[in-house]
Parts: C-alpha cells; structure tokens; sequence
C-alpha cells in the first residue's frame, strides 16, 4: 500500500500539468519547489519512467506524465464528490447514471424526466471508465455503445436496452439526397456516431461521393448541419425528441446498426429495469 499515490501526489500531478511549471505549481499548493521536485522524483521511480519533460521553458508532461494527469482527474474527482453523495444518501433514494457525452444531452432528460421519485446522479466520461465505476460499486448504471467490443470486468453484467440505425437528418432548407447508385456525391455530410465506428462510417460516406465531417458530437454534428443547411448522417437516437418544424430523417444510403446497452452489477437497480422498455420506446430504439 505504501507504493500508492498520495491525494497531495495527484493534486501535485494535476497542478504541474496545467501550469506548466513545477515552481507555480508549487505555489500554487503551498509547498517548496524542492518538495514538488522530490515528489514528483519519487512519483518518477514507482512508475519506472520519465513523467515531466522539464527545461528552461518549464515542465511538459510526456505520454506517461499526460496519462497520469487523465488519471488523476478522474481520482480526485470521485473524491469530491464522496461527502456530497454521503448526505445526500441520506434523505432520498439517489441512482449514479453515466453515459458518454454524445448521449448524456438525450438520455438525462429523460430519465429527469420519467424518474421523478428517485434522484439521478448524471455522470459523464468514455465508456471504459464508466464501467470500472460500476465494478467497484461507485456507479449504478453506464449508459454504453461499446458493451459488446470490450471485455467486461468481473461483478458487471449488460443488458440491451436497444438497436439504434444511422440515418440522414435534413434540416429545414437543405436539399435532400438523390438518387441512384452515389446519391451523396459532391455532397458535404457531417456525420457522427457513438460507437467505435467512425472510420468505416468516413470511408463508406466518401464511397457514395460524398465529403465527410466529422461532428465531436451529436449534438455538434446535428447544431452544424443546421447552421450550413447540409444534410448529416446520425443515430436516429440523437433527434428522437428534437426535430424542429420544417425538418425530417430519411434512410441512410448504407445500412449501419448500434447498439446501446446498459452496464450494471448482476443485480441491478428494479426502477431502472422497469423503465427501459419506456426508454427504448422514447428513444425510438428498436
């Protein structure tokens, strides 16, 4: 236990990161540079690598130095959140729901909004780390794309809560696809997904003739075909509950399916369960 990192550690890590510098980060938490320094030298030898690139200019963290800064994040921020979910514990029945950041936008209303009686805790952060949260019992359920690409770990178990398809939204004002065989070509297509699909997407959209740009997001991807009046190719998930008068979806040019599942201890929460079919439904997931 002795080779574990100290919170004062990973606040150290955090702080040089974002400053730059070991003296302002230093300053910063009200230790001497000389301190920081040996902390971080100590912090160097447990992980057996070089974790700052430090010169005249200051201190760059290298690839073990940045990943350990993620890690870092992702720590003490569970920390913060310690006294917060103990009281709140106390006085109502609370559900810790995560899902990544494409989704969080669409599900979260609903569940605020079907759920009235218990208390979601809305988490966000990639699929793989919202899953650690549920095997060591700090989150309730994850919200993921990405259940059957990945090996789960042990005390967690996936639930399909439905297929998803990508489809064409066309905004108001935006010419819709041809037709024949290349019905996007010379076409601008923002598209977006929430699964590990991506790049076949890209090279699929650019073998019907069109040109492909990527959105961070789907609500990115759907707010930039609106500004540039273009047509994007999303989960038809992303505009169940949204289309504004004067838009409508139309099938894609190439069939593409997702699936979104739901990560949970073997046992997991019965109103959550109860209320998937609800979801699915609201989502229009099939």
């Amino acid at each position: 236990m002795a080779s574990l990192p100290s919170v004062e550690d990973l606040r150290l890590v955090q702080a040089v990161t974002r400053t730059g510098a070991v003296g302002t980060a230093a300053r910063e938490l009200r230790i001497s540079q000389p301190s920081a320094s040996q902390r971080l030298a100590r912090l160097e030898r447990l992980c057996g690598t070089k974790l700052f690139e430090r010169d005249t200019r200051g201190a760059r963290p290298t690839p073990a130095g940045a990943e350990l800064g993620r890690r870092a994040d992702h720590i003490l921020g569970h920390l913060e959140e310690v006294y917060d979910a103990a009281r709140a514990a106390a006085v109502t029945q609370r559900l810790v729901i995560g899902t990544f950041a494409s989704l969080a936008p669409i599900l979260f209303p609903v569940l605020d909004a079907d759920l009235p009686d218990l208390e979601v805790q809305q988490q966000v952060d990639h699929g793989h780390f919202l899953v650690e949260r549920v095997a060591e019992g700090t989150m309730d359920a994850a919200f993921i794309a990405i259940a059957d690409q990945m090996t789960l770990p042990r005390g967690t178990a996936a639930r399909r809560v439905g297929r998803d398809e990508l489809v064409l939204f066309v905004p108001s004002g935006a010419r819709p696809p041809g037709r024949g065989r290349r019905p996007l070509k010379d076409r601008q297509i923002a598209f977006s997904t929430y699964d590990r699909g991506s790049e076949e997407i890209h090279s699929r959209l650019a073998a019907q003739g069109a040109v492909p740009r990527r959105g961070v997001t789907l609500s990115t991807t759907v707010a930039m075909a609106r500004r540039s009046s273009h047509l994007a190719l999303v989960p038809r998930s992303a505009l169940a509950t949204e289309l504004r008068p004067g838009e409508h979806l139309t099938p894609a040019p190439f069939h593409y399916r997702l699936t979104l599942s739901v990560v949970t201890t073997p046992t997991p929460p019965k109103p959550l369960i109860a209320h998937l079919p609800h979801l699915r439904a609201t989502l229009n997931l099939s």
